[in-house]
């Protein structure tokens, strides 16, 4: 009975799961052994229900290949795109589809021809672009043109779909309304990719032309730098064994060296070349490459470019010694005109009465109260721009004193031109250092010094470029003038204060506040002129010396004469004079220091400077082309310490102005001599 019951339920089982698998299988085997299987299945899937309408699926083509006509012109072009705009109006739904279908295909063919991706028509327009953005480099003008019709074209087609679907024939055409709503939001993507395209296209395109602009940017002598190039390599031929072999080559390169040393001439620029300079420079380089058949061991070059360098390195630091000596020696040279007008000047002078001679208000000479100047120099037009430019900047010029103490020879100069040329209300005096007869070899031992012949011997006899130190070579320092600022308390005993100035210095401003202020004890006031490394003591002193090393730190920070507030009641108090002579004694065989009156200042006021602002004094119009416009400006004093002083032609033009305009050149004496205004100024 159990066994009965079961058959039932095992065929019913069979039933229920083999039927539904071989039904299945013959429906699959039907639609692949069929012939038209293919046809039918692309039937099927083309539709679906949606909302009870039947609609077609816009993503395959609905037609057989052999249905499509090849398209007349570039669906790009404004003209297919009107023409399509015109056809959509009397389309029906599936001739609307068709025209859809011929643009995709059109597409996918221009894709083809252009090596796009096959990917639709959104594809085959970025894939364009892309190929463009890399010829933008190239074509520029033709990037931005093709940019534009692409976009036009986009639009015309967008105008175009949304006529099409706004005329509907009847309520049934509801495939072609969705066949033109897709391709309308088809179209738009593209548009948009089209835009977005463009934008980029024109951005590479901007960026490209101004990559082609750094790009063209040539250096105005690269002509110039390339001829001067070719003739360092002639020069390495000529000098190789193996070129040297060859007579004719060397005739040649000979002739072509000459030629573009003839173009190149004086020439610092491209410009300045001549018109067949292209042709020597060509006609040079089928030379070398004649020269390097011959002779094509690069080892060798190297080696002969070597040599070369170092031959140019060792000329270069002999000129350059050369010229350091011709311009301490051009310094060191008074110029026609600063020859002429001391004589002029002596002679006017003698011709005045005793009377005459005399200078005024006298009685301001030894008044402690007011403002006392101590000036030693024997260029007369240097004092004069001293004063004048004092004077000029004072808020109360009769309170300015001016004590000027010169040579023999220029004594008499000296006193005709501030006779001829007082300055307004201050107080000048005129002293001659002959007549100080308690300074002598007796008392100062650097006049002992001085006078000696070993010290002649020093600066006049032996040649100065020999001497790394040649800047110490100057024979003034054989002149007292330059020691007289450490007597200071003998030449103006009844003086408490002076201010002491070089003759190359220019006063920009009001100087009388220098009188109120409290040194705190020092003696001097200074500005210190030390950096990181440099202008410190070690400069200036033989430290391997161990009377040096041990009284003085090799490191302490340098300061400048040339401005100085001197106290000298302090002075007079801690004895500097006799700190000056011992160590005048010690260096008797300049062995501390070499000649010149800031190694000894620095020993003599050492631990006794009072360190003033940087604006009250700017150093290096004679010598340095750098210094900042902003420094001279507010400086209270600036001053030409160097070689270039400024009343020499090789003084740095654009520091003349400053010194110049305090110079009056329309002076009958100044006239007479024929000094001028130095060009540059």
């Amino acid at each position: 009975m159990k066994i009965k019951m079961r058959k039932p339920v095992l065929f019913l089982l069979l039933v229920t799961v083999l039927a539904p698998i071989v039904l299945y299988t013959d429906t699959l085997s039907s639609y692949f052994t069929r012939p038209s299987s293919r046809t039918e299945f692309i039937e099927d899937l083309s539709t679906f229900t949606l909302g009870g309408d039947v609609r077609p699926l816009n993503l395959l083509p609905q037609e057989s290949s052999t249905l499509l006509k090849e398209p007349p012109g570039d669906i790009y072009s404004e003209n297919s795109s009107l023409s399509l705009s015109n056809t959509s109006d009397t389309l029906s739904s599936e001739d609307a589809r068709k025209a859809r279908q011929l643009t995709e295909a059109e597409s996918m063919k221009h894709q083809a021809a252009t090596g796009n991706s096959n990917d639709g028509i959104e594809v085959a327009m970025n894939g364009n672009h892309i190929s463009q953005v890399t010829d933008s480099l190239h074509e520029p003008h033709q990037m931005d043109k093709t940019s534009l019709e692409l976009v036009s074209a986009g639009k015309s087609e967008s105008r175009a779909t949304e006529t099409s679907s706004k005329k509907k024939t009847s309520p049934t055409d509801s495939s072609h309304t969705s066949d033109t709503t897709s391709a309308k939001i088809e179209i738009r993507q593209d548009q948009r990719t089209v835009q977005t395209s463009g934008r980029v296209v024109s951005g590479e395109t901007a960026r490209g032309k101004g990559e082609d602009q750094n790009a063209q940017v040539v250096p105005p002598d690269a002509r110039v730098r390339q001829l001067k190039d070719q003739l360092i390599r002639g020069k390495v031929y000529l000098s190789l064994s193996a070129t040297r072999n060859n007579p004719h080559f060397i005739r040649e390169l000979r002739l072509r060296i000459k030629e573009v040393q003839r173009a190149l001439g004086e020439a610092t620029k491209d410009s300045e070349l001549p018109r067949n300079a292209y042709e020597k420079l060509k006609a040079m380089e089928q030379t070398l490459a004649k020269g390097k058949q011959i002779q094509d061991d690069c080892a060798t070059i190297v080696k002969k470019l070597r040599a070369m360098l170092h031959s140019a390195e060792e000329q270069l630091r002999v000129h350059k010694k050369q010229t350091l000596y011709l311009t301490h020696l051009t310094a060191k040279t008074l110029p026609k005109g600063l020859h002429c007008l001391p004589l002029r000047l002596s002679t006017e002078y003698f011709k005045l009465n005793s009377s005459q001679q005399q200078f005024p208000n006298q009685v301001n000479l030894e008044d402690p109260k007011l403002y006392h100047y101590a000036l030693f120099s024997d260029n007369i037009l240097a004092a004069a721009v001293v004063i004048n430019s004092t004077v000029s900047h004072a808020k109360d010029p009769s309170k300015h004193v001016f004590h000027i103490v010169t040579d023999r020879l220029n004594f008499a100069a000296m006193r005709m031109w501030f006779l001829a040329n007082p300055p307004q209300y201050a107080t000048v005096d005129i002293q001659n250092v002959e007549e100080f007869t308690w300074l002598n070899s007796s008392y100062s031992p650097v006049l002992k010094q001085l006078a000696s012949q070993s010290m002649i011997d020093y600066y006049f006899r032996s040649r100065a470029d020999s001497d790394p130190n040649v800047k110490f070579r100057n024979p003034k320092y054989l002149s007292i003038m330059n020691h007289l600022r450490f007597y200071l308390p003998e030449i103006f005993p009844k003086l408490d204060k002076v201010l002491f100035l070089d003759d190359d210095i220019v006063v920009q401003k009001d100087l009388s506040g220098l009188w109120s202020l409290d040194l705190k004890g020092k003696v001097i006031g200074v500005v210190e002129t030390c950096g990181e490394s440099f202008h410190r003591f070690d400069r200036y002193l033989n430290f391997s010396n161990p009377l040096i090393s041990k009284h003085f730190d090799s490191r302490a920070c340098g300061w400048a004469f040339g401005m100085n507030i001197f106290d000298l009641n302090e002075w007079r108090r801690q004895n500097i004079t006799e700190v000056y002579h011992s160590w005048q004694n010690l260096n008797h065989d300049r062995q501390l220091w070499k000649l010149g009156t800031l190694p000894p200042g620095l020993i003599t006021f050492w631990k006794r400077t009072y360190a003033l602002d940087r604006s009250w004094h700017v150093l290096g119009l004679g010598y340095n082309p750098n210094v900042s416009q902003k420094d001279i400006q507010r400086a209270a004093v600036i001053h030409y310490n160097g070689n270039l002083k400024p009343w020499l032609e090789i003084s740095i033009p654009k520091f003349r102005d400053y010194w110049s305009k305090f110079v009056d050149y329309d002076q009958v004496f100044l006239r007479e001599c024929n000094i001028n205004k130095l060009a540059g100024t």
